[in-house]
């Protein structure tokens, strides 16, 4: 749920100024969580979680302790298991983040977007610059110290001086990490239907140097596309980058999971209407969900390449080669030629066990992941 919906925004979200079904949909997604365990034979670790949104941050401490709780009566969570909670800075304030802190939660990421009352203004954004900053160092002071920040560029109408004010800002906060995106219209969102006036592609590429600039100079260092970190990375990102496995729990959420039984990688997808998850799971036996509920597909021979590159790419160190058969389920041979022409093209370093992009390679993502299409 949502306080608003923003007109760039094409995530399961949902406007509500009712009171939240904070219990119900805590047993929900346990619930949920336990068909998944039963179905998929999960018994690993928990390396991470993450509860995103939506507007996670409109549930109390004391619902996120549930959840938790909840959790670890099913899995066991890794000793270093990072926990992480999205926050809005419009709906928190030093109370709630202690609370978060106490639940159990260790890792913070606030959406900021920008902090130009301008830029807010017009991406919808329910909070101000002053409330931006003073969200941010409140969860320091609480005592947080994995703290992300959302920060987006390319903005509607945006200056070059507006751009450059947004990062110095970020960089001023001293933060552990930053998402640091171009704004994308994405289909059946408000900007998609009344599009903004946006700067160029050009204006675009040279302010986001300038930007890396600022950040390489202030000890930051870019990991992947849109990810920068002064030393913590995002463990949860990076197991999707990573083609890792994950449990997709919630209202529209996705999952994936390899099954090296049968050699397949099965996606899966929950029903997006809160009213319908919260039905379903309210009386949840151990019937799998019918297809008019969820969906659970499994990834085809033809797309495998597709989807194993469009994350691995992303990753400014490359991955290891073992990964393309492990995690990809891909035979060496069928990828290695493609490889080996975005190599000659120096968009990529193909080592004996490691494979990375160049610099060069680092600005064409789309267009490499693009070649594995059939």
């Amino acid at each position: 749920w949502c306080v608003q919906k923003c007109p760039y925004c094409d995530f399961n979200s949902h406007t509500t100024t009712a009171a939240l079904p904070e219990q119900d949909y805590i047993a929900a997604l346990l619930s949920d969580l336990a068909a998944d365990i039963k179905r998929f034979h999960i018994t690993r670790p928990l390396t991470s979680i993450f509860i995103g949104g939506g507007t996670p941050s409109l549930f109390s401490g004391t619902a996120v302790r549930t959840l938790l709780d909840g959790i670890r009566q099913h899995l066991v969570l890794d000793k270093h298991c990072e926990i992480t909670l999205e926050a809005n800075p419009g709906t928190v304030d030093e109370q709630h983040f202690a609370a978060y802190l106490q639940s159990g939660v260790n890792r913070l990421s606030i959406g900021v977007q920008s902090f130009s009352p301008v830029q807010l203004q017009r991406l919808g954004r329910i909070h101000n610059p002053s409330e931006a900053v003073r969200a941010v160092k409140t969860a320091q002071a609480v005592g947080f110290d994995n703290i992300n920040i959302d920060v987006m560029f390319g903005l509607p109408q945006q200056s070059e001086a507006q751009a450059m004010a947004d990062i110095e800002q970020a960089i001023a906060l001293h933060t552990e990490h930053l998402s640091y995106y171009q704004l994308t219209l994405e289909p059946n969102t408000a900007f998609a239907y009344r599009p903004p006036q946006l700067p160029d592609e050009d204006r675009i590429d040279r302010r986001f140097e300038r930007a890396k600039q600022l950040l390489q100079q202030a000890g930051w260092q870019r990991y992947e596309v849109s990810a920068w970190s002064r030393g913590q990375q995002a463990k949860h990102n990076l197991n999707y980058w990573q083609y890792g496995d994950y449990l997709g729990i919630g209202a529209g959420a996705h999952g994936k999971i390899t099954d090296n039984r049968q050699n397949r990688i099965i996606r899966t997808a929950k029903p997006r209407s809160p009213k319908s998850y919260l039905q379903y799971f309210s009386c949840y036996s151990s019937a799998p969900l019918t297809i008019t509920e969820s969906h659970e597909r499994i990834v085809g021979e033809d797309e495998k390449a597709f989807e194993f590159m469009l994350n691995v790419l992303r990753l400014t160190h490359g991955f290891q080669r073992q990964w393309i058969a492990q995690r990809g389920l891909i035979e060496e041979n069928k990828v290695l030629p493609k490889l080996q022409q975005l190599a000659a093209k120096g968009l990529l370093i193909i080592g004996k066990e490691h494979i990375s992009p160049t610099a060069l390679g680092e600005n064409f993502v789309n267009d490499m992941v693009s070649d594995f299409l059939e």
